[in-house]
Parts: structure tokens; sequence; C-alpha cells
């Protein structure tokens, strides 16, 4: 059985930090690349992060370029999204999401190719709330 589990999350001032942990178990790890999405209250899902674990690559959306840093631990099978800078634009529900796939992210440019990539995928976790307050 897949299981994606996320944690992490939490009540936060403007400018400061949290650290998303995204455990992932019943995959074979290194097979899959995985995502951080989030939606905020009457807003669309939207992707933020993702992540190969086949390589080095990554994507981020230009809002948190600069101030969020997706990473890996295959040997824990555990993915991290490091959230600096926070902003009240930030608040949301963050899901992680595991989707097959053996290779790199580098095709994932934008929002809308991270959409495609993970649209349609079983393995979602149950989400963490992030709330930046101003």
């Amino acid at each position: 059985e897949v299981q994606v589990v996320e944690s992490g999350g939490g009540l936060v001032q403007t400018g400061g930090s949290l650290r998303l942990s995204c455990a992932a178990s019943g995959i074979t790890f290194g097979d899959y690349a995985i995502g951080w999405f989030r939606q905020a209250l009457g807003k669309e899902r939207e992707g933020v992060s993702c992540i190969s674990t086949h390589d080095d690559s990554t994507f981020y959306r230009d809002s948190v370029k600069g101030r969020f840093t997706i990473s890996r631990d295959n040997a824990k099978s555990t993915v991290f999204l490091q959230m600096n800078a926070l902003t009240p634009e930030d608040s949301a529900v963050y899901y992680c999401v595991v989707a097959y796939w053996p290779a790199t992210v580098q095709h994932v440019a934008s929002a809308k190719a991270m959409d495609i990539m993970f649209d349609g995928k079983d393995y979602w976790g149950q989400g963490t709330q992030v709330t930046v307050s101003s």
C-alpha cells in the first residue's frame, strides 16, 4: 500500500520559515518524481515545486523562486520543502504527490507543465496547513 504523509506545517509570522516533509512508503522511491502543491481557501490548487529522485532536477513556480528549496533524502524516502521569507500569500494547505517517473524533471518549465505531469496521479498526502500571519 502506498502512503504519502506530509508534516511540518504550522503558524508563522511574515518573514518566517517552515520546513515541510513528505514521507512516501510502499514505492520504489527512486522511480518517482515528487511534487508539492498548495491550495488556499477559495482558490484553485497550484503547483509549487517538484523534484526528480532520478537526478538533481527541480522546478519552482515563479512566486517561490529564491525563497523555497526542495530537496530529498532517498535513503529515507522523504522530500523536504524549506520555505523561507514566508508571506501571507503562501498560506494554504500544502499537499505532496508522488508520480511514477524514473527520469529527470528538466522538462517541467512552468506551473502548467507541472500540473500536466502530476495530473491524475493517485498518491496524494492528506495535506498540511501553512498559515502565515501579517
